[in-house]
């Protein structure tokens, strides 16, 4: 596992980059000159609730860097479980992390999911890469669509693996915008399209957060039948408002994140 916290989020923007070029741009088109006014307020990873991948095996590269769990959120729609992660030096990411739950889910796509993490070596899932390593097994278009049609979360990961779902622009410290719904208009100004399910905002001053979100890029996944494009993964922004004591609300909003998790839907 990594033992700097720095080199890791690099890793991990390195490899979400790769199938995420919009984020380069929406960097530069936040930034102010300088560029260091772009602050990562958090990413997500995703994974399933089986023992040998689950939540608490990724949480364990964080928890090793002396990140703590904070909060956990249910999302009974989608059937997933999450917690997050914060560390005690505040100007550090948090971390969101997700699990399918599996038992709530028919007994084909439980069948395909088993099969799939059947094919990670034990030792991979400690190794310094595995957040950011990818897919570990082989997949055929017919699966990929047969998981589609029950999760699109199942079908995300069966193609993606392990990585950042997304990295999140903090609002707060931008120097060139005051509001999230200036941020968003730049975006659709140069031409990115947000995720509007639930509202282009999601949130409010009253629950101290607010978020949005493109949609996910398109990006060529192998399949062992061909390739194809499909959406790989997005870029959201946050802005955080004051606790009574001052310091900025750390959490995260169960109502909002279930929308965002739509913004890699297939469309």
């Amino acid at each position: 596992m990594h033992t700097q916290i720095n080199e890791l989020f690099s890793q991990l923007w390195q490899d979400y980059v790769a199938v995420t070029p919009s984020a380069q741009k929406i960097h530069a088109l936040l930034g102010s000159s300088q560029q260091d006014d772009v602050q990562n307020d958090h990413i997500a990873l995703r994974t399933f609730n089986i023992e040998k991948i689950n939540l608490e095996k990724l949480a364990a590269h964080f928890l090793a860097l002396g990140y703590v769990e904070c909060g956990e959120y249910h999302f009974e729609a989608k059937k997933l479980y999450a917690k997050h992660f914060e560390h005690p030096d505040a100007t550090q990411p948090k971390v969101f992390i997700s699990e399918l739950l599996l038992e709530k889910c028919s007994p084909e796509l439980q069948a395909i999911v088993h099969k799939l993490v059947d094919q990670v070596e034990e030792a991979a899932v400690t190794a310094d890469n595995f957040l950011y390593s990818g897919r570990h097994w082989a997949i055929d278009q017919a699966t990929y669509e047969a998981l589609l049609a029950e999760s699109e979360y199942a079908a995300w990961v069966s193609v993606w693996g392990f990585r950042a779902n997304h990295f999140t622009v903090s609002v707060n410290a931008l120097k060139n915008f005051d509001t999230l719904a200036s941020v968003n208009e730049a975006l659709k100004s140069a031409g990115f399209v947000l995720n509007t399910s639930g509202g282009e905002i999601k949130g409010s001053e009253e629950v101290k957060l607010k978020q949005s979100s493109t949609l996910a890029d398109e990006a060529m996944v192998e399949f062992t039948d061909g390739s194809k494009m499909i959406p790989s993964c997005f870029y959201e922004f946050a802005r955080r408002f004051p606790l009574e004591d001052g310091k900025l609300y750390p959490g995260f909003v169960a109502a909002s994140a279930d929308k965002i998790f739509e913004s890699t839907n297939a469309r």
